[in-house]
């Protein structure tokens, strides 16, 4: 359906990007395609190495996984900032980050786990999109016209990994003024290897690079710490809004990388 009704379709799963972006008039589509139905989409399989995750899994289903919540518990710790419960409810994992909103969390937190997106259609079949690859801008991805986004697949963190995904709010269920998510492993104060990205604060979610590999082979400590929030901040460009200037926005962003650096290391064992 999705091939044929082309550009005037969008595929509709848990509503709550589509839905206001419609009664914003900021999209029109024709057709809406309901994917409520397709069952293979709600899957989660964790083993082998990796964790894949089916479009269509909850965001209350992300929270009440077992399995994941063993394997990457930052899932549940993101997921359970987003909202509140009404939303987790029927929000999917594959709307928020398809979307391509700036402001949903699961798109740094994918980028953070370099996570990969499965995305199909009829006429050209599979292809993989590394998530750090597939945000171009504002609403703006690497989807085609007939095609959707149908698996994540993660590579599973090492046992024993710190990981935080910490997000400054003005309420529940606001989008962030700033957040990041940091996935670090550790050797006694020594950081093997780390990985940061942040939420909100660009046209897209941001991985920060720089400062992750600022992170690796260094002792944390309050001066490597605030070296790689330095280097996060100066990757956005956040405007500003009712949530702060852009000054402030971009300051939170270094503050929301400092603190989640020193739980996941707390953490990480």
């Amino acid at each position: 359906m999705l091939s044929e009704l082309g550009s005037d379709c969008r595929p509709l799963a848990g509503g709550h990007s589509i839905i206001p972006m419609m009664k914003l008039r900021l999209a029109a589509p024709e057709h809406l395609v309901d994917l409520g139905g397709i069952a293979e989409l709600r899957n989660i399989s964790v083993g082998g190495g990796s964790i894949e995750i089916g479009a269509m899994v909850t965001q209350h289903e992300l929270l009440t996984s077992a399995e994941l919540g063993k394997a990457c518990p930052i899932i549940a710790e993101t997921s359970a900032l987003i909202a509140d419960p009404q939303v987790r409810y029927c929000g999917t994992l594959g709307g928020n980050v398809a979307n391509g909103d700036p402001g949903n969390d699961m798109p740094g937190l994918m980028q953070c786990l370099n996570a990969t997106y499965v995305l199909e259609s009829s006429s050209g079949g599979a292809r993989e999109v590394s998530a750090r690859e597939f945000y171009h801008g504002v609403y703006d991805t690497a989807l085609n016209d007939g095609e959707m986004l149908t698996l994540v697949r993660i590579p599973t963190p090492l046992a024993g990994h710190g990981y935080a995904y910490s997000k400054l709010k003005r309420k529940v269920g606001d989008y962030a003024t700033a957040a990041a998510g940091v996935i670090v492993a550790m050797s006694g104060s020594t950081c093997q290897s780390a990985s940061i990205a942040l939420t909100n604060v660009g046209d897209t979610a941001l991985y920060a690079a720089e400062a992750s590999e600022s992170l690796a082979g260094a002792e944390l400590n309050e001066e490597t710490i605030g070296r790689a929030a330095s280097l996060a901040e100066g990757i956005t460009s956040p405007v500003a809004d009712m949530r702060g200037s852009e000054e402030y926005r971009k300051k939170m962003a270094g503050v929301m990388v400092a603190r989640a650096i020193r739980l996941a290391a707390e953490r990480a064992s």
